[in-house]
């Protein structure tokens, strides 16, 4: 009996082992896409089809059991197509193609991708209309198409999508009828195609024209009443700025002071924590080489402790001087803000100079199960299966194996 427990539990082992290190359909599907995009020799490079899964590529994020969830190619000229191959990503959330040149048409098969959060094919060359099938994914809630060669009707099945906050689909050739529950979209631009929207029609193209449908005229009582408050508004805003001001004069601390013009305020993001050029400096001591935690198509990645003894992760872009840089990075951190998991890392803050884009992460201490399966003999595999099957339920982006 003692016999036959230590085979089932081989065999449970190695049926483990092999989800890890056989052929990944996600990587197939990856590598599919790689193909059809006409990436160069120069491009891409560590999408190699042969490691043990996907998760270890540039520009590929994966949760903690290691499925695909964000895929971000913006402005890297590719001019193939896109690959219907990647209806295959079921756990996809992120798809951020823009930027490109890509053409021929959005493949029905993307309205497979039942988890997707964001789909970004903004400002390529695509053609065609988009797919019926698109009205299925119930979890979308960012559909960004601006730019492209899209023609024919918006399909009705987009009314469907419930959780659909921005709907950008301007500068395309669509033309007809916008289905009537698409205008109570928080975010909705129309504006360049021909359909029915606009002066002539009850609802605007675009929310930042007009909110509130119709124009109404404002009486001059009230234009004389926005002007009044708002001065006041002001006039109070800075006695109480000169007020504190003046309370906290003389009190002396030390501060981290950047060189003028440093700081660029082109870039905010809400809640998150802006660190100064030098904090970040300082913490990682001058993004000193033996601070490398690891390197893909984004840039280096380094170990940093912040004054408060705060370890952290500082993900060094680069690239970000390419058309629409700026728009590119704050697009990046929305939606990596979308691809929530109670498992994976939450962004901190940022920092944003003239020459760097920086995203600061909490630090995880050890590397990913797929990296340290990757390098090992089979007999190697194997016993660090036996010894790691407590700790293979908790990893993340530089995941924990205790």
């Amino acid at each position: 009996m003692s016999l036959r427990m230590e085979l089932a539990f081989a065999v449970l082992i190695l049926s483990f082992l092999a989800s890890f290190v056989s052929p990944d359909s996600q990587g197939d599907a990856l590598n599919a896409l790689k193909i059809s995009l006409n990436a160069s020799n120069n491009q891409l490079k560590d999408w190699n089809p042969n490691q043990v899964n996907p998760c270890t590529w540039s520009n590929v994020n994966c949760d903690p059991s290691n499925n695909v969830v964000t895929v971000t190619l913006p402005n890297m000229g590719f001019t193939g197509t896109l690959s219907p191959k990647v209806g295959a990503l079921k756990n996809l959330k992120v798809l951020s193609l823009q930027g490109n040149g890509i053409t021929g048409v959005i493949p029905n098969e993307f309205g497979n991708l039942a988890n997707l959060a964001n789909l970004n094919l903004e400002d390529n060359n695509l053609s065609g209309g988009i797919p019926s099938s698109l009205g299925d994914l119930k979890k979308l809630q960012f559909l960004i198409l601006s730019g492209n060669n899209l023609s024919g009707t918006i399909p009705e099945s987009l009314s469907s999508l419930q959780s659909l906050i921005t709907l950008q689909l301007d500068s395309n050739s669509f033309s007809g009828r916008i289905p009537e529950k698409l205008f109570q979209i928080v975010k909705y631009n129309f504006s360049g195609n021909h359909l029915n929207c606009g002066p002539n029609f009850p609802h605007p193209c675009a929310t930042d024209i007009d909110e509130s449908g119709p124009s109404h005229k404002l009486s001059t009582g009230t234009i004389v009443g926005i002007v009044g408050g708002i001065i006041f508004i002001l006039f109070i805003g800075g006695s109480l700025y000169f007020v504190c001001k003046n309370r906290r004069k003389g009190y002396k601390r030390e501060v981290f002071v950047d060189v003028p013009g440093e700081v660029d305020r082109r870039i905010a993001f809400g809640q998150l924590k802006r660190f100064a050029w030098r904090e970040l400096q300082v913490a990682t001591d001058n993004f000193s080489e033996k601070n490398v935690l690891g390197q893909g198509g984004f840039g280096k990645v380094y170990k940093g402790v912040l004054s408060d003894n705060t370890k952290v992760a500082v993900k060094r872009l680069t690239d970000y001087e390419s058309p629409g840089g700026d728009a590119a990075f704050q697009r990046e951190v929305e939606m990596i803000s979308v691809a929530v998991h109670r498992n994976l890392l939450r962004l901190i803050g940022f920092c944003t100079t003239p020459t760097e884009r920086l995203l600061v992460y909490p630090f995880m201490q050890n590397l990913s199960v797929a990296y340290q399966l990757r390098d090992k003999t089979w007999g190697a595999s194997i016993g660090l299966a036996h010894q790691k099957t407590s700790g293979f339920g908790y990893s993340a982006w530089f995941g924990v194996l205790t």
